[in-house]
């Protein structure tokens, strides 16, 4: 998988390296915290993640996410319109912590 290197928001920590057709991949670096809150709400609302039903959380490159940015990607998938299925890549042991605390686990597959 080629993540596009091309971040639609400067410096942003996430952004949508893909979507099309049933699959979108949402990519992650730095630090995802409460001063990036809104940038992943207004994100997951993108209209090109309205038909995709199996997101890749591509994060590798996520260094540490706070709790309340956990839930927001546990609310966005939880109250999609279509189930979405939901795989994490590449995640490190703090960050799968966060996210086991908001309760992703139950919704949530775990890929190297």
């Amino acid at each position: 998988m080629t993540l596009d290197p091309h971040r639609s928001t400067q410096n942003a920590p996430v952004w949508i390296a893909e979507a099309g057709g049933h699959h979108a991949v949402l990519a992650f670096a730095g630090t995802l915290d409460s001063h990036a809150l809104q940038v992943l709400e207004e994100l997951v609302m993108d209209p090109r993640l309205r038909e995709p039903t199996d997101w890749t959380l591509e994060m590798s490159g996520l260094e540490n996410i706070d709790l309340a940015s956990a839930y927001a990607l546990m609310r966005a998938v939880t109250r999609a319109p279509e189930p979405v299925s939901l795989t994490v890549r590449g995640a490190r042991p703090a960050v799968h912590r966060v996210l086991r605390q908001a309760g992703l686990d139950t919704v949530v597959t775990y890929a190297e």
